[in-house]
């Protein structure tokens, strides 16, 4: 059946590198034409695309060593998103309606690389819980450091995309306690109420160290670190013997007013007592989900099964159309908002 399309396509576009922190007015949304899809392409309207936090350290000219380019004015903005196939090769095994997962949000229309474009099935009972960062702290929970039986675990930013899913699965794998940091008290609230967190400290309500001491009094075995910063060297100076740090994020930098070194590339600093890390047999080490891709299937049949079940949580906020896709960045780097953010088209 011959499908309508527009003619134009709407996207959000860099327009200039800002001082601090990203606000709506750092980007334009621009009427372009419609992608036309080439060999090996296939033709895909969005229908959601998430808001990262990770997209500031892209506008600062990014991290050498990773694999994402970095944004420069004029260029459209890109991550994770889920669309509808419109258009795709007859040998593609793609058919129109079918829902693909692919990197290019934040446009309405998009012109993927079939390599790109991952048919999502019916694993999942939702398909934006494909957008959920449970797959990030899986790795880390299960591949990165393997909780144990009773272990206190603490996850640092417990309150963003990773640690709402971290602490629930941490949970399900075993440990004894999990404790969680959050930007405000609300948030620490429901991570206790909705999510299973036994404790959770606030940033900036008192010393970060007194305030987790009394969250883990027996000490920290695991840490699931979304943000390094004072929330990592707190949480080395409580580690227990042989306990086991795996760190996954750099908030503390991407969420810094002025986050360049001199060289003018994005810094994350972080000072740590190295006479506790050898003392204390602690091992630090770091985890991505590109490690371990053929997890990934595991991954999605539990998560399918645990959602079904209600055993875990999505928490999720959408946001309607691309026109607040902006807004929804600033609010995101400004932490007011819980779980995973996504802009629905």
């Amino acid at each position: 059946m011959a499908v309508d399309l527009p003619t134009s396509s709407r996207e959000i576009r860099l327009a200039a590198v800002p001082e601090g922190l990203p606000e709506p007015q750092h980007f334009r949304l621009v009427e372009t034409p419609l992608p036309v899809a080439g060999p090996g392409e296939v033709l895909v309207r969005n229908r959601w695309f998430q808001v990262v936090a990770a997209l500031r350290t892209l506008i600062e000219g990014g991290v050498e060593g990773t694999p994402f380019t970095a944004l420069r004015p004029g260029d459209t903005l890109y991550g994770p998103a889920i669309g509808e196939v419109v258009a795709a090769p007859a040998d593609s095994g793609l058919r129109p309606g079918e829902l693909v997962s692919h990197w290019l949000g934040w446009r309405e229309y998009a012109a993927v690389p079939l390599a790109s474009a991952v048919p999502l099935g019916d694993v999942l009972p939702d398909p934006v819980a494909h957008l959920a960062q449970g797959w990030v702290a899986y790795v880390a929970l299960t591949q990165g450091l393997r909780v144990r039986p009773a272990d206190t675990v603490f996850v640092s930013g417990a309150a963003g995309a990773v640690g709402t899913m971290a602490g629930q699965l941490a949970r399900l794998l075993g440990a004894g306690r999990v404790v969680g940091s959050a930007g405000t008290r609300e948030k620490a609230d429901r991570l206790v109420a909705e999510l299973g967190y036994d404790a959770v400290v606030v940033r900036g309500a008192g010393p970060m160290a007194e305030q987790l001491a009394k969250a883990a009094p027996e000490g920290i075995d695991v840490m699931l670190d979304n943000v390094g910063g004072e929330q990592l060297q707190a949480a080395v100076g409580l580690a227990r013997p042989h306990a086991r740090f795996v760190l996954v994020g750099a908030l503390s930098g991407q969420l810094a007013v002025e986050p360049r070194g001199r060289d003018g590339g994005m810094l994350a600093p972080v000072e740590l007592d190295s006479f506790q890390l050898i003392i204390k047999r602690i091992t630090l080490s770091s985890v991505s989900g590109q490690d371990v891709p053929e997890l990934l299937p595991e991954w999605n049949e539990r998560f399918g099964g645990w959602l079904r079940s209600g055993e875990i949580r999505f928490p999720q906020v959408r946001i309607p159309g691309i026109d607040g896709a902006a807004r929804a960045l600033h609010e995101v780097l400004a932490g007011s908002h819980f779980g995973t953010v996504v802009v629905e088209l």
